[in-house]
């Protein structure tokens, strides 16, 4: 009988298999928020109840199992906008495309010599960011942005430095609005976002950063932003401003959350 555990079956690997990936998507859909930290303690637990319950630790077993009862509650709660993006992406994700649901669990990485790009889109904005030309970038992920492509002019252009320079130029008829980027091109111009009514963006960000954190919000896009008045670039993800130290840190952290 104690050795009842070591009858393992093929379907018992693919079960452990399974619900690895999809811990490991959900933290990846949450690392670097405030959440990752409570989404651990909710792990841990899970796996001392688990624990507890094997060993017939029947006191302790009972109190953890209440508590995760109760917990299932809060996850809805706590994680409200984590889960709404889960959602989004499984329901807009092609599973047979390239951008599709293996992608997103990461089977397959790219690597950085596929996001070359990245350097010309960040080089762009610190370009813009010297002569306070505002702009608003959306990079697309897995996350399906038809939605607002659609609101845009629709492009097939292959990205460069002094075309996305040229597209935000304070003259040009394409600046107002969000220029979107799919893999290596831009593919849509003058996008009109969803714009976050979140209260705790301080004041002094505008338009534009509450239409970034409200792309952010939604999907699960990345975008970029460069302040009309004070010519600073912001890096926004999952609705959160995200600090970096410098353009070759920006370009980094842009990279690993592509990849």
């Amino acid at each position: 009988m104690g050795l009842d555990f070591l009858d393992f079956r093929i379907l018992d690997l693919i079960d452990i298999l399974l619900v690895a990936t999809l811990l490991y998507y959900i933290y990846k859909l949450i690392r670097g928020t405030v959440a990752i930290n409570i989404f651990i303690g909710i792990v841990i637990i899970y796996l001392v109840w688990k624990l507890t319950d094997f060993l017939n630790m029947e006191m302790l077993s009972s109190f953890l199992g209440l508590f995760s009862s109760v917990g299932a509650v809060m996850l809805i709660v706590v994680f409200q906008q984590e889960i709404r993006k889960f959602f989004i992406l499984i329901g807009s994700t092609n599973i047979t495309s390239k951008n599709g649901i293996f992608k997103s669990f990461n089977f397959s990485k790219r690597s950085t010599e596929d996001l070359s790009h990245i350097d010309e889109v960040v080089n762009a904005c610190q370009k813009m960011s010297e002569t306070k030309t505002g702009a608003l970038i959306v990079i697309r992920r897995n996350s399906n942005l038809d939605f607002v492509k659609n609101t845009g002019d629709q492009m097939d252009i292959k990205i460069n430095e002094p075309i996305i320079q040229s597209i935000f130029y304070k003259n040009s008829t394409l600046h107002d609005g969000a220029l979107i980027i799919e893999g290596k091109k831009i593919t849509a111009t003058r996008a009109i976002l969803p714009v976050s009514n979140d209260r705790k963006i301080p004041l002094r960000f505008g338009l534009r950063h509450r239409l970034a954190v409200g792309i952010t919000e939604k999907t699960d896009a990345l975008a970029l932003v460069v302040s009309e008045e004070t010519g600073q670039i912001s890096y926004l993800k999952n609705g959160d401003f995200c600090f970096f130290k410098d353009e070759q840190d920006l370009v980094d952290k842009i990279k690993n959350d592509l990849i």
